[in-house]
């Protein structure tokens, strides 16, 4: 919002410094604070100490520029041939900070993977984001509430829960955010045709999704869905079972989440304790055991579960009904996630609910891993950037022993550290993303097991290190929950759920060098 018309001199402003008439300057915007002295968050005192005075770089140095914007009314004119020169970004806008966007969004800079279409797509996530999601995701997760179901049934018309599992079938005939890309598939050389959603489209929708810096309401955003529908419309054995349950998740009817870690077995999947044994008729399984630490799991009403049959494992669709009970447990993130311990206490579930093979069930484990961990990865290096975003600003406001932060030598060198680290798992990402868009669904889970578990290794641990170095230049802020820092601390208490969920950093090393040695020349040897 513009600031009023009225304009007044330095010297007019001078004047104004008693308890009735208190005025100051902020990016040559004059503000009246006389009301507001008593209701400032940081005491009377230090608006009395820039009474009449130009307070900009005394504000700057505690403040981000957006808290003006709370208090617009306290403008009252502006200082008389001076403009602001502070920058107001525009919900939607890209951010002109140095780094703060990946370089193909980032002019000069060219990039080879991303088309008009992927354009199209990031400005539409942009306002979206921006405009409805932020507001109610930094509610939630202050708050610890779920989800509004407003939110999903919004995110459903605009296609963006479907747009989360990626390319696919389901894709065709939904409108995608008012047309910004088609989810059909294109015509093309020859007889062959491709999607004009790609892995790259999946890319940005997980990328600016993950913006609301919200880490546990970033889970609880259909989270459980992203990672376990997939395996419903990849491994159903009947096709109109599987477009219903996908119709009503879609929808955001229904909600599904992924049941598979428990307390017995987490990275070590093989080691699955909850039985499912057949009737004597054959026509259902009876479940029983536990799950823990299930995202989501304390408002869905469907259950991608793993379960022991026999000797080996199997994927069982489970309804909430009689013998299903689930409680939230606390973790360091907000309880906007949902996640949840859940029982199984003899559930009927009828053998048609089988996903995939009896018995071959590690195989629909396995492969549902692949785009769980891209996924994860996606918003991992997406909200490092955001945390340099932050630390570059910082740095050029913060005044410390009478130079900007920035001016130290040592501060530039933990930016560049991280920065090098954002912008090479942004680059490895991309090349791994360009393999998933030329290869079969099979394929991608024959070779890309190891590298996206090696890539997700690589993306957690530069979050420990982004994490490690911006709490140093942010200080006490870096702790601080409210304020500029909440960003920096948010992160730091966070960033450890992606080095675990999904598989934990050091299992995912070991897959990416097993898989590497399988496919070892012996004539090196």
């Amino acid at each position: 919002m513009a600031p009023p018309a009225e304009t007044y001199s330095r010297d007019e402003v001078r004047k104004h410094t008693t308890e009735d008439s208190l005025w100051c300057i902020i990016d040559s915007t004059v503000y009246d604070l006389t009301d507001f002295v008593d209701a400032h968050p940081g005491g009377e005192s230090v608006l009395r100490q820039v009474a009449g005075q130009d307070a900009t770089k005394a504000f700057y140095n505690l403040h981000r520029h957006e808290v003006l914007g709370k208090y617009a009314d306290l403008a009252i004119g502006t200082v008389k041939g001076e403009k602001p020169q502070v920058i107001t970004p525009k919900s939607g806008d890209l951010s002109a900070v140095p780094y703060a966007e990946p370089l193909w969004l980032s002019p000069p800079f060219k990039n080879p993977y991303y088309k008009d279409s992927h354009h199209r797509l990031q400005r539409a996530l942009r306002e979206f984001v921006d405009t409805h999601l932020v507001p109610e995701a930094q509610e939630c997760e202050t708050m610890g509430r779920h989800i509004s179901q407003e939110m999903i049934d919004h995110m459903s018309r605009l296609g963006i829960l479907h747009m989360r599992l990626g390319p696919g079938k389901h894709l065709h005939g939904v409108e995608l955010l008012g047309g910004a890309v088609k989810g059909e598939e294109m015509a093309s050389c020859g007889l062959l045709t491709t999607p004009e959603f790609d892995y790259f489209h999946d890319l940005i929708v997980a990328q600016e999704l993950s913006r609301t810096m919200t880490r546990g309401f970033q889970d609880g955003n259909m989270a459980g869905m992203t990672i376990g529908l997939t395996a419903v419309l990849n491994f159903a054995r009947d096709e109109a079972w599987k477009n219903k349950i996908a119709s009503e998740v879609f929808s955001g009817k229904k909600k599904l989440c992924l049941a598979i870690t428990e307390a017995f077995a987490g990275s070590d999947v093989a080691g699955l304790r909850t039985t499912a044994e057949k009737t004597p008729d054959g026509k259902h399984y009876i479940v029983n055991g536990t799950k823990k630490w299930i995202t989501n799991g304390t408002w869905c009403d469907y259950f991608v579960t793993g379960v022991r049959t026999g000797n080996a494992l199997s994927v069982l669709l489970i309804e909430r009904g009689e013998g299903v009970e689930t409680k939230a447990i606390k973790t360091s993130y907000s309880p906007a996630a949902g996640t949840s311990y859940i029982t199984f206490d003899n559930v009927k579930v009828p053998v048609e609910n089988l996903l995939g093979e009896e018995n071959k069930g590690i195989h629909v484990i396995l492969s549902n891993f692949n785009h769980e961990r891209w996924t994860m990865t996606c918003s991992t290096v997406r909200t490092c950037r955001i945390i340099v975003e932050e630390s570059l600003k910082w740095a050029n406001q913060r005044i410390v022993f009478g130079k900007r932060l920035i001016d130290q030598p040592v501060i530039r060198q933990k930016l560049a550290k991280m920065i090098a680290l954002v912008e090479a798992n942004q680059s490895w990402l991309e090349t791994i993303t360009y393999q998933m868009c030329h290869m079969p669904y099979k394929q991608q889970a024959q070779h890309l097991a190891g590298p996206i578990g090696l890539l997700k290794m690589s993306a957690t641990r530069a979050a420990h290190e982004i994490a490690d170095e911006a709490v140093q230049i942010w200080g006490g802020r870096g702790l601080t929950q409210t304020g500029m820092g909440k960003h920096i601390e948010m992160f730091n208490r966070t960033y450890k759920f992606d080095a675990i969920l999904g598989g934990a950093e050091e299992v995912l090393a070991d897959l990416g060098v097993r898989q590497a040695m399988r496919n070892f020349p012996k004539a090196m040897l």
